[in-house]
């Protein structure tokens, strides 16, 4: 068929077949970035070469130590956590246990096993969220000796002391914070004195290693702490008739939680002297 008439010119031609080809790469062009999405998409669930295929199954308190610790904690993975030396740690042992092997033996799922309560004045019944550490996951976040844990310290100014804190993770930081805000409740400073940062060294009469020895932790209270062995020596972890007395100001409470650390008064085990940087409880807790 032949499309030139004596009344269309081979420029009109030539202009109805350039519009045709420009309508079909107009419609081509919009059909890519219609499926860009969907495409963005696929190869974002791919992994890359050589990279393992993600566990789309992550548990809460993985999930929570992931984002708490990302310097050290890059994933997890069949049951364990992805390490960021390149090293995996089970996440959960599947061993139940009771509340003191909790504290002694304790795994990364087991950190999570308490309800840390910022509601209630008296800790319920063995409810102490933060006392169970697991303690392959700290020593490879603070160091597994006293000399590795001591590479870490620096000095942080405290109401006229210097006070040694690790600077793994942002403690130190959140410690200066801590004191920048309290610095601004003068009529609460008779609180402030501390009474001891790192200090490594096994719990009293347990099996793991006190948090002080990981440097995250202060006491503070002079004349106004309060402990749960002071009060009734001898007691067993889990004796029922423990009497809980607290003389520490909830302000200064608050403003610890504010900035990552958690208040041993919110154990049953009470120690109100005790401020532990342990954000992942927190989170855990809102």
């Amino acid at each position: 068929m032949n499309i030139m008439t004596s009344t269309t010119s081979p420029s009109m031609v030539n202009r109805v077949f350039i519009a045709l080809i420009a309508g079909m790469v107009f419609l081509s062009c919009n059909s890519v970035a219609q499926n860009a999405p969907e495409a963005e998409k696929a190869a974002a669930a791919k992994p890359a070469e050589g990279q393992a295929e993600p566990d789309r199954d992550v548990p809460e308190g993985a999930a929570i130590l992931m984002k708490c610790y990302p310097d050290f904690i890059k994933g997890y993975k069949d049951g364990k956590l992805l390490m960021s030396d390149g090293t995996t740690l089970v996440y959960d042992d599947g061993r139940e246990k009771s509340f003191v092997e909790k504290l002694d033996d304790a795994d990364p799922e087991d950190m999570f096993a308490f309800t840390y309560n910022r509601k209630t004045r008296i800790p319920e019944y063995l409810q102490d969220a933060g006392r169970s550490r697991c303690e392959a996951l700290f020593k490879k976040m603070y160091g597994s000796t006293e000399a590795a844990v001591r590479r870490n310290l620096i000095s942080v100014p405290w109401f006229g002391q210097k006070v040694l804190f690790t600077k793994v993770n942002g403690a130190a930081d959140r410690l200066r914070a801590v004191a920048a805000e309290l610095a601004q409740h003068p009529e609460l400073s008779k609180y402030f004195k501390s009474e001891g940062t790192f200090y490594w060294r096994p719990v009293r009469g347990a099996k793991r290693l006190s948090a002080h020895s990981y440097g995250m932790t202060i006491d503070i209270g002079g004349n106004f702490k309060t402990y749960w062995l002071w009060k009734k020596p001898g007691a067993k972890e889990t004796d029922r008739n423990i009497v809980y007395e607290n003389k520490m100001p909830l302000e200064i409470v608050e403003i610890f939680e504010k900035h990552g650390f958690i208040w041993g008064g919110r154990w049953y085990h009470y120690d109100t002297m005790h401020f532990e940087y342990r954000p992942e409880i927190l989170m855990n807790n809102p």
